[in-house]
């Protein structure tokens, strides 16, 4: 398989593509210490993320990137 735009540029569309997803996966599922029925732990900021988790949400990430990616590498080439 061969791309339709440069390795470069390819690459350069892929970490743009993942990165604004990533800022679009990050609020789900986000429950702050304020709204925690325990209550917050000392010295933190009440707005802190209880468990933010970060790796599925890099892995999540990831797959909708590569699904966006593709989409769009098909898009360019037969356009």
């Amino acid at each position: 398989m061969t791309l339709p735009v440069p390795v470069g540029t390819a690459i350069a569309v892929y970490v743009t593509i993942w990165w604004v997803t990533l800022f679009a996966v990050l609020p789900f599922g986000v429950k702050s210490q304020h709204e925690d029925a325990e209550g917050r732990l000392q010295g933190t900021d009440p707005g802190a993320p209880v468990a933010p988790l970060l790796l599925k949400k890099a892995l999540a990430t990831t797959v909708i990137s590569a699904v966006i990616f593709v989409g769009l590498m098909a898009y360019i080439a037969y356009a």
